[in-house]
């Protein structure tokens, strides 16, 4: 099996305690949490058994080692990340129980968007390299080397998938074709919301949407992620939909990302469509069970018993 690797911001994550807290309150956060999207979609597809490797940068304080010391006990590839100076990347998030979130981020000119792409010869044999909208969005020049590295790595052999995970608060002015476009454009696999489908194709409902995003000959399946409802996996000649397991939810945080990194250990272990999704489900399943944006107690022996076929 190839490896997966990804690039993007590496964060640590400051929590409240319960739901209905605002900024504005004084009240108790936990953390820090290991985060980020990259992070937690990296640290999952280790801990499912698979080669994984991150381009990124913390800082050379606490929080830095908080992030790298997971990562690398969890069996990341972490050559590539670098300590930088300065402190690093912070987000801070509250939640409400109608199901929204609300963030304050403090990673603009940290060590969390500095990070840079260099040539990788002492790297071979990846099959996916993976990118999350969010990370586009933090910064111009941290979008161009992200670009820099998908470019790279589909010049040597991997394949592009992409999770637009937009966040409007980072969007700023620019419009969402001149953050994502060049990536969509080369991707082959993606990761939607319906929102975010809808925001992409210029369409409002869903199979109008995948007819669009279809128009880029490049890209060869969307899975359109549906929450509680579960999922849809497209292709131009196949449609399935694999239901979502029912779990307690304690923090939704972090599921879609380890979804993404389920779904592709699945495609990694030439499974078909079908039992990639049931496996991407059950991992985030796992993870919203959890609170904390990584802490779910994901492992091949934990997925196996959801899904109910070996792993």
């Amino acid at each position: 099996m190839g490896a997966i690797w990804t690039m993007g911001e590496l964060l640590v994550e400051i929590m409240r305690k319960k739901p209905d807290v605002g900024f504005s309150q004084c009240d108790i956060f936990y953390g820090p949490y290991p985060s980020g999207a990259p992070a937690i979609f990296i640290d999952t597809v280790a801990r499912l058994g698979h080669k994984a490797g991150i381009i990124g940068a913390v800082g050379d304080d606490d929080f830095g080692s908080c992030l790298q010391n997971r990562l690398s006990s969890d069996g990341v590839d972490c050559r590539y990340v670098r300590r930088l100076p300065g402190t690093t990347g912070t987000a801070f998030v509250t939640y409400f129980t109608d199901g929204s979130r609300k963030y304050i981020f403090h990673f603009e000119k940290t060590p969390a968007v500095q990070a840079r792409f260099e040539r990788m010869e002492d790297v071979a044999d990846v099959s996916y390299f993976h990118v999350m909208g969010c990370s586009l969005m933090a910064s111009e020049d941290f979008k161009r080397q992200i670009f820099a590295a998908a470019e790279w790595f589909r010049k040597h052999g991997a394949e592009i998938s992409f999770d637009p995970n937009i966040r409007e608060e980072l969007l700023g002015t620019r419009t969402l074709n001149d953050v994502i476009g060049p990536v969509l454009d080369r991707a082959s696999i993606l990761f939607p919301g319906q929102k975010e489908l809808s925001l992409m194709s210029g369409k409002r409902d869903v199979e109008s949407g995948v007819a669009r995003m279809f128009d880029n000959p490049n890209l060869k399946i969307i899975v359109l992620k549906r929450g509680s409802k579960g999922c849809t996996v497209y292709t131009r000649e196949e449609k399935h939909s694999i239901p979502a397991y029912t779990v307690v939810e304690k923090d939704p945080t972090g599921a879609g990302d380890c979804f993404d990194a389920g779904f592709l250990c699945g495609l990694a272990e030439s499974r078909d469509h079908v039992e990639s999704a049931k496996i991407a489900s059950a991992v985030g399943a796992i993870n919203a069970a959890a609170f904390g944006p990584m802490e779910g107690r994901i492992s091949r022996k934990a997925v196996a018993r959801m899904v109910g076929f070996r792993l």
